[in-house]
């Protein structure tokens, strides 16, 4: 039998406001989630003028981030996201259907590793100093859902740059 998790209400808060800025109706608009739904390859790689990001970039900048937010989380080391790097990585200037795909489909899994790392913790746990600096995880966990927020509106406005050059 499948274990019950259950959380506190700021736990509850703090997942909701995360599933909101990724995957789940909110009022500010599109999520990052929806902000990629419909995108094909050539958008995925397309830029407003060079060496500026583009969406696959920054889909799988979001994609570390959330995974840098859970390892901190559960104390895993460092290394194992499943591209080499870090923070920015560079996509091909073509991407295929696979390849894109794959992105998206990394950024998920992380988006749900994130959620599950959460709902694993306590709210003790989530509270205290992490990495022997400032920062709380909870800090870090509110941050990644603003930070999806931000990338969202980003990924919209170079949507609608796109538009505006064709």
């Amino acid at each position: 039998m499948k274990k019950r998790i259950i959380l506190s209400s700021q736990q509850t808060l703090i997942v909701n406001m995360i599933e909101q800025g990724y995957d789940k109706t909110a009022w500010h608009g599109p999520n990052l989630k929806a902000a990629i739904r419909k995108v094909n390859t050539r958008q995925a790689v397309w830029r407003t003028r060079t060496k500026r990001k583009n969406i696959a970039e920054i889909v799988v900048h979001c994609a570390y981030w959330k995974y840098a937010v859970r390892r901190r989380i559960r104390g895993d080391k460092r290394g194992s996201f499943s591209l080499k790097g870090s923070n920015w990585f560079s996509v091909p200037e073509k991407l295929t259907i696979q390849q894109w795909h794959a992105y998206t489909d990394l950024l998920e899994q992380e988006h749900l590793n994130l959620l599950l790392a959460l709902r694993d913790s306590s709210w003790t746990g989530l509270v205290k100093r992490f990495d022997n600096n400032e920062k709380k995880a909870i800090s870090c966990c509110l941050g990644i859902a603003c930070h999806d927020v931000y990338h969202a509106g980003q990924i919209q406005t170079i949507k609608a740059a796109q538009k505006s050059k064709k």
